[in-house]
Formats: structure tokens, sequence, C-alpha cells
């Protein structure tokens, strides 16, 4: 095989950034497996150029030149420049490929615009990519590993690419790491809802916080794990084994039901500094908390007791509510929240609007076959700027007045002080007062007020949320044309739209479960039957070349 000339771009941002939040954090918001693709394409003999686009970079001179193959890492508010990155990179003579979770939840948009679309991705997968490179057009291969990789390149293999981008981080400089994949929860809105919960290799763990500590003084990371510590002994154990207490701070997102308090000092004692646990909802999701049964205000209590609990050992946590679930109704489960924000004044609560990510969820398909789903462009599916799920309970007007006012009250003055005085230590006191004050606290109140003023004012805001029209309203299409810039104008024809109910189309011709599984197993059987069928079309006899569409 030749030796190719490889781009490998991940996008943080959808375009310019300017809040002070975005300029202390998006370098450290790097995806991990763009770094694992471009290891594995060195370790395939390739030279690889790699780029993570903070929002602060001038992207046309920041992209790799001179490439044969493009690699493109996206969430779904990134997806219009990807495309638009995409076609950039056809005219070109260049082949492209899309990676991350939008190519996972929309391959049938993104075949009309890249050349390969990757699900999950092993390094066969690549492996089999690299080694054809050509053109698949006007219709690109969806290709998909039967499973997530059962190993993948740590820190020490990802280095060149982890420090290039912590170099653009003006202050905290934070490793993304995994200690596994998938999720033992089954949360009907989640992406990992359908994909079984595996470790990754403990010895790996340790070489790679070993090597940490040769590198920073005081290294910090941020387990990407869907849920840390599901094995909790096991990971403690191995990050006891290569780190003296406190010589690494760690990030980890964990539910509640597994920091319980006789875990919490061990958690303290190793340098566990931040937690980020779901809540999700005051009425359903009770395995998450460990409140079972009790909903309502009984829950609040247990479960703001058992924050404040947490936050006496670890000193930053972020709360994450959805806002819009079906369970939802009247103003109750808004004047729980806010109860919930007085009662734990250290947390900081982090707010998403219900979303539908195509095929990101088993839920998706019941709210498509609704017909609740709306076509808002991707740009815009961020779980904030737009919630393309109508509510089932709520009309919009009076949903996002109690959106506005819940986030009113969470970071006014009076709880953003209160946060500040029930915060022990200094970083974490004024991260909180940035987020509160940038993009995540007044920005949101600012544009979700504009978005409920127009609801009254701008009857094309009024039937695009309704589902009357696919017309999208110019105070959108003014946005992204916005964000996007001069991409905008490279954005093949069609790119800004995309099908919502593609993902329920082609469920109905995928293969089905056997009978006499329990719905997750149906789920999580469905999803690996679909995977596993795409490449065994795709892949009948590696390394064979990939077919020809």
């Amino acid at each position: 095989m030749r030796k190719l000339r490889i781009g490998v771009i991940d996008l943080v941002a959808n375009g310019p950034a300017h809040a002070l939040w975005a300029r202390l954090m998006n370098a450290n918001l790097a995806s991990i497996m763009p770094q694992v693709i471009g290891v594995w394409c060195e370790e395939a003999g390739h030279s690889v150029s790699y780029v993570c686009y903070t929002g602060f970079e001038d992207l046309n001179a920041a992209l790799p030149a001179e490439t044969d193959i493009v690699f493109i890492g996206a969430f779904s508010e990134t997806a219009q420049l990807a495309y638009a990155l995409s076609a950039l990179y056809r005219q070109r003579g260049t082949v492209t490929v899309l990676g991350g979770p939008h190519a996972r939840c929309y391959p049938e948009d993104s075949v009309q615009y890249f050349d390969y679309v990757l699900g999950f991705t092993d390094q066969s997968i690549i492996d089999d990519v690299l080694r054809e490179c050509a053109p698949h057009r006007p219709i690109g291969l969806s290709i998909a590993a039967p499973r997530q990789p059962l190993q993948l390149p740590g820190v020490r293999a990802r280095w060149r690419f982890i420090k290039e981008t912590l170099d653009k981080a003006p202050a905290i400089k934070i490793v993304p790491m995994l200690a596994s994949l998938g999720c033992p929860y089954t949360c009907s809105f989640c992406i990992d809802s359908t994909v079984d919960y595996q470790p990754l290799d403990t010895n790996q763990l340790r070489d790679d916080l070993r090597f940490l500590l040769t590198k920073f003084r005081q290294p910090h990371v941020a387990w990407h794990d869907p849920n840390f510590g599901v094995r909790f002994d096991e990971t403690l154990g191995a990050i006891e084994d290569a780190v003296p207490p406190g010589r690494i701070d760690f990030i980890a997102e964990s539910s509640l039901s597994l920091l319980s308090e006789d875990r919490l000092p061990r958690l303290k004692r190793n340098g566990f500094k931040a937690v980020l646990p779901g809540i999700e909802s005051w009425y359903s999701l009770g395995n998450k908390t460990k409140s079972g049964r009790v909903v309502g205000m009984d829950k609040v209590r247990q479960v703001a007791d058992h924050v404040n609990m947490v936050l006496s050992y670890i000193p930053y946590m972020q709360t994450n509510f959805v806002l819009g679930l079906d369970t939802d109704e009247g103003p109750e489960p808004f004047e729980l929240t806010k109860r919930f924000v007085d009662l734990a004044p250290g947390a900081f609560p982090g707010y998403s609007l219900l979303s539908a990510f195509g095929r990101a969820a088993p839920l998706n398909l019941d709210l498509k076959r609704a017909g609740r789903v709306l076509p808002f462009p991707h740009h815009f599916l961020n779980n904030n700027l737009a919630m393309n799920v109508k509510p089932k309970n709520y009309e919009w007007g009076p949903f996002y007045d109690q959106v506005i006012d819940l986030t009113r009250h969470s970071f006014s003055w009076r709880s953003v002080a209160r946060r500040f005085k029930a915060t022990r230590a200094t970083i974490p006191r004024w991260m909180n007062v940035v987020r509160a004050v940038s993009s995540e606290g007044n920005g949101r109140i600012q544009y979700h007020s504009a978005v409920r003023k127009l609801l009254d004012t701008d009857a094309t805001v009024h039937r695009y949320f309704d589902g009357e029209t696919d017309v999208l309203p110019s105070f959108y299409a003014d946005r992204m044309r916005h964000d996007l810039g001069p991409f905008m104008e490279l954005l093949p024809e069609g790119g800004a739209r995309h099908d919502p109910n593609a993902y329920l189309r082609a469920e109905a011709a995928a293969p089905k479960p056997a009978d006499g599984l329990t719905p997750v197993q149906a789920r999580r059987a469905r999803a690996r039957a679909a995977a596993a069928a795409t490449a065994a079309a795709l892949h009948p006899a590696a390394p064979a070349p990939i077919p020809q569409s």
C-alpha cells in the first residue's frame, strides 16, 4: 500500500467562538477517536496532519493541505461545517471520511456528502478504508464494526495529538482518557443505551497515568467514559497502583448510584476534583440517582442530600437535567428543580432540552412515529440552541416560559453568590462564576428569551415549531450563515436540510432480534445485528478491498 498524506480534523466548534468559557475550555473538549485514528494511520506507515478546531483558529489557514484522504470527527452541531469541509476537500481531489457521533446518528444523511461514513470503528475498518482510499459518489459507503473496539491506543500513543491540542488551552489543560466503553444504564434518550458496557485494559491505564506524571507537575485528567467507575474497585485500584495520592486531578461523569458515601473518601484521596452525575428527571430514572421509586419533592430532598454529601468530599459537581421529557407536565418539574438548586447550592446545574439525534436512541423511533421530530438543521442540535422534539405535555410558549424562569433562577446573582459560598476550592468557585456569566448562564437566558419572543411575534417560527412547515425561519438561517461564514458558500445543495425520519424508514428494513428478549436486550441485539450485517456486507473477506457502491 502506498504511503498516504492523511488529514485528521476534530471539530469541537461549529464556527468562530467568542465566549469566555469557550476560550478557557474548548481545547479541553477534544475527542479521543480522531487522535486514535491518527495513531492507527501512523502505525500503518502514513503521514498524518492533525487539527483540533476550537473556534479560535483561522480554520482556512489551519486545514491540512495536500492530503490524499481526510478524516473529520463531528458532533451533530458541527455537521454543516463538516459537510462544507468535505466539499472543499473533494474539490481538491481528496477522499473524505466522517466519523464521530454525527456519523453514528445520521449515516443516511452523511453518505450524501462523504465518501465513507463510519459507525463503530476499529483498526481493521481504518486499514480497509486506507487500502482502498477511493471516492464513492454521489452516495458514500456507510461502514460499521460489529461492536466497539476491545482496546484503543492510550495517552502515551496519542501524546503528539494531545499535546498539539493542549498547547491551545490558555490556562487549564485537561487530558482525555477512557477506562471503559458503553454504559450499563438504558436511558431511552441516550446514545449509549444500546451499547454494552466493557472495561478497557487496566495495565494500559496504569502506564498512561505514569506517563502523564512525566509530562505535568500536576496533571488534570477527564474520563470520557459514559459512566465512570462501574467497576469501581478495579478501576480505583489501577489508579492507586500508578499514582501517588493527590498527584493527578480527575474529572469523571458518574451516576449518583455509584457515588456512595463509603466510596467518597477513596475518590477524594485519589484526587477526584469534579463529578458530573445525571439526575435527568424527578419522575423517572431512579436507578441512576439511587432513589428507586421515590419521585417528586421526596426525590428532590433525597438527591439534594446525596449531592451535598458528595460535595463534602469532591469540590465540584455538575448535575445534569433533561427538560421536556414526556414524564413532565405543568410547572411542577421546573419548580422542583428550582427547589433542588436552593437545597444543593454548591452544584452547578446543567440543563439540556430534549432532543432526538437520529439513530442515537431507541426513544427516537417512538418520537418519529408520533410525528414529533422537527427538521431543525444539525447546526442547532446541541441540546440548547433548538429543541427538535415537540413536547408531549406543553405548548411551546409556556414551555419556554418555564425554561427561562428556571434558568434565571439558577443563574441569578443570589444563586451565583450561594454557589460561590458553598464551593470550597478556589478554582471551582471561579469556574462556576465564569460559566454563569458566560454562554451557559446569561447567554442561554438571552437566547431562550429571543426564541420566546419570536414565538409570539413571528408566525414563521411558530409554524415551524408546530411542524406546519419545514421552511427554516430566518432567525435560524441567519445565525447558521453567520456562524459558518465563508464555509456557508461551500455547503453542498441540500446540506443545510435533512430528513428527520430517515432512521424510522431504515429501521423497518433492519434485522429483527429473536423473541423472548427483554426490551433492553432487544434494543441492544437489534443494534448489534444491524452493525454486524453492515460489516459482513462491506467486509466479506478482509483484507479484500471495500466493494464499490
